[in-house]
């Protein structure tokens, strides 16, 4: 069974009591179960993760290349800061697709810009935790070819 990596990065841990006004009343493992049933619908398997600690992002990504056949990231505040990440997303060569709850380009200027989105296959925001289920369709489709 194909494998993907769903990767999390700070603060969506506390995902149902942080700004629920923005990213909603679903906590993260309301969106594991959302990505693992997606992925089970579609004959993947789903590996899903999070820390608040770049580093630890980093080491999950280059993990990934030897486990998985692509990653939905949801990089947090860390898509519009690091460079590492952006780096072990070319670094890896897997396909990659960005993952936002909100609609960042609606929000404040300072998350308008992603290091992620030149090296991701693409970007899919604003749609709450169905990002993640759209994320993985299409990283799904993407890897059927």
């Amino acid at each position: 069974m194909t494998s993907i990596l769903v990767l999390n990065g700070p603060n969506l841990n506390l995902l149902g009591t942080r700004e629920p006004a923005v990213y909603g009343a679903a906590t993260l493992a309301d969106v594991r179960t959302l990505c693992e049933e997606t992925g089970a619908r579609l004959g993947l398997s789903i590996d899903f993760r999070q820390s608040n600690h770049e580093g630890a992002l980093v080491d999950a990504l280059h993990e990934a290349r030897e486990r998985h056949a692509g990653v939905v990231l949801n990089a947090g505040a860390y898509t519009h800061t690091s460079v590492a990440l952006r780096d072990a997303i070319t670094a890896i060569g897997l396909p990659v697709v960005e993952v936002h709850l909100s609609n960042i380009h609606a929000r404040e200027p300072f998350r308008h810009h992603s290091h992620i989105a030149p090296v991701a296959l693409g970007m899919i925001c604003g749609f709450g935790p169905r990002s993640y289920a759209l994320a993985i369709e299409a990283l799904g489709a993407h890897l059927a070819g």
